[in-house]
């Protein structure tokens, strides 16, 4: 990063006021009347009804759009093991994200804990404020056994965005590239550098799409996940490909998907020439991709390339994603996020991007034409306001039809 924008990006943060986010009162507090009703003796009478009637939690307090974004700090961007306080910054950017695209509050909770189980039972026991909870940053293997237990212990929605919003936008994306490069998800052979929380997600998302266990090589440090390695971890092991190939270099020879969620300049162009004709290099390491798009289209013409970055065409980013999928299950009352909620988003996203760009979007990119379904166009741009509804509904939707909403809603109330 440059000093320039480091220095822009400090001073956003810190002017006028330190911090992105602040609590605004939605009830009025001017008079003796007002405070006598939001606070004694008034606020007595909510207590009463939520005592004895729970449910009503959702009706006299800010529960229903309330959202808990969580992190311990051990994995943050792609920095590491920060601490709890050094996250700060990145999880009140999330909760500007989820006020932003979809108008969803948010309390930012940095815990110091590194034990999985004491992270659970401390989140837990704070659950009761929320209408859900987004786990954020969170190190691989144990953001697996978070999210896990937690879903179990709770009844009010819980994701992990590291995991389950990078795997629906990268699905969504990679349905759309299949189509332009005539390729059908169960013939692929795939790769995934990288066997943390993402990849491990992001391959399970594409089981469920179509895609054959036996065409995926999952890659980590030590090469390829085989079913000879004794080192790896029970999510590793779901993917552990019985196979004499070793190396990525093996893994890349005749594939015809690369995904990479693991770090700066792993993949080689000349790994890249040794791809099938047509293929697909997902470079999602942020900032700095896996490779380069520009390094990646000089050794192939015929490729499409997709990154983590804004400054490059198809922006695999989760704030496609993750508003939304909160948005629609708090819009139902659901109970939990479950596959049929995951998979709605990915159909929407992928759909929405098949659609003409909006004057909103162009104008928010400084474009008067230019952005169509096609190589560099994959995904819809996150300023696109069509996603609150679209992919919003079909979560709601999905919610209800899989029978996790949290009361008797019909389909044909969701918009």
């Amino acid at each position: 990063m440059s000093d320039n924008i480091r220095q822009a990006a400090l001073d956003y943060h810190a002017q006028p006021i330190p911090g992105k986010t602040t609590i605004a009162l939605t009830k009025p507090t001017e008079t003796q009347y007002d405070l006598s009703l939001a606070y004694t003796p008034g606020v007595a009478e909510p207590v009463k009804e939520i005592a004895n009637h729970p449910d009503k939690a959702y009706q006299y307090t800010n529960k229903g759009n309330l959202v808990a974004v969580i992190t311990n700090g051990t994995a943050v961007l792609g920095l590491g093991n920060t601490g709890s306080l050094a996250s700060k910054p990145v999880m009140e950017g999330k909760a500007a994200l989820f006020k932003r695209f979809a108008d969803i509050d948010v309390f930012d909770i940095e815990i110091d804990c590194d034990d999985a189980m004491d992270l659970v039972d401390t989140i837990a026991r704070i659950a009761p404020t929320f209408g859900g909870i987004n786990l954020e940053d969170i190190k691989a293997p144990e953001c697996f056994i978070v999210e896990a237990e937690l879903k179990k212990r709770l009844t009010i929605p819980v994701m992990h965005d590291d995991q389950h919003g990078t795997a629906i936008v990268v699905a969504a994306a990679l349905l759309n590239a299949l189509e332009l490069q005539n390729k059908k998800l169960s013939d692929v052979k795939m790769v995934c550098l990288g066997a943390g929380a993402a990849g491990i997600a992001t391959m399970r998302l594409l089981l469920k799409l179509g895609a054959v266990k036996e065409n995926i090589y999952l890659v980590d440090r030590e090469g390829i996940v085989h079913t000879d390695r004794p080192d790896i971890t029970a999510q590793k092991k779901e993917f552990a490909n019985t196979t004499s190939k070793r190396t990525l270099a093996d893994a890349m020879h005749d594939a015809n998907v690369f995904i990479g969620v693991s770090g700066p300049k792993l993949l080689a162009g000349e790994l890249v020439k040794t791809m099938a004709k047509n293929p697909i290099v997902f470079a999602l390491s942020n900032p700095v991709p896996e490779i380069m798009p520009e390094d990646a289209l000089r050794v192939r013409d015929d490729i499409i390339v997709a990154t983590g970055r804004s400054d490059y065409p198809n922006q695999v980013n989760n704030a496609l994603c993750f508003p939304y999928i909160f948005r629609g299950a708090l819009d139902v009352l659901a109970t939990c996020i479950n596959d049929e909620m995951m998979l709605a988003a990915v159909y929407a996203i992928q759909a929405l991007a098949k659609e003409p760009v909006t004057d909103e979007v162009l104008a928010a990119y400084g474009l008067s034409k230019g952005l169509s379904f096609g190589p560099d166009y994959l995904l819809p741009k996150p300023v696109d306001s069509r996603l609150k509804e679209r992919v919003s509904s079909a979560v709601s939707k999905a919610a209800i039809i899989s029978g996790v909403a949290g009361k008797a809603f019909l389909v044909d109330e969701v918009a």
